[in-house]
């Protein structure tokens, strides 16, 4: 196994999560919160699957999937089309509560397809490639898809204990 199958393996990982935190869950539990300041499991889908979107085409150098595949447009979300989420307040994260799973897995699909698809391209020494100057010591490419991968799967885990409360409280 080489590096960049490595890389395609963890972003797998996190696909599995996704999906399954989503599935069978109807559109009022993907938009339920515990509490009125809380992520809900859509908003959390929604967000991990941005993140991943802005920071992967900006390393390889394309257009978010987001707004080049037309997400933007099916979600119909009030916010800038390079909104990924971060600072998001409890007015914001409520904006999620028309996602259905179809939609949210469809777009997490969407970028997980072109993830896998950059990955393919990589060689070793491309993740030692400085991507970002702005932190000390700079970002590698590495670094950052480790840390797309990091941030993704403790979002997904968070919306996979959401989904079993919910499942809970069905009863």
């Amino acid at each position: 196994m080489n590096t960049a199958e490595l890389l395609a393996d963890a972003y797998g990982r996190i696909k599995e999560v996704v999906h399954d935190a989503v599935e069978g869950l109807t559109t009022g539990e993907l938009a339920d919160r515990l509490d009125p300041e809380a992520n809900s499991v859509g908003w959390l889908v929604w967000h991990l699957t941005r993140v991943q979107d802005d920071h992967v085409s900006e390393a390889a150098g394309h257009p978010q999937t987001w707004t080049e595949g037309g997400w933007d447009q099916r979600f119909g979300l009030p916010f800038d089309a390079d909104d990924i989420g971060y600072g998001h307040s409890a007015d914001e994260v409520a904006e999620l509560a028309a996602a259905t799973a179809d939609l949210l897995t469809g777009y997490y699909d969407a970028v997980h397809e072109r993830t896998l698809a950059y990955l393919a391209t990589l060689t070793d020494a491309d993740l030692d490639t400085v991507v970002d100057r702005r932190w000390t010591p700079p970002v590698t490419l590495g670094v950052r898809l480790v840390s797309v991968i990091s941030d993704d799967l403790q979002h997904a885990g968070q919306a996979a204990i959401l989904r079993g409360i919910l499942l809970r409280r069905r009863g």
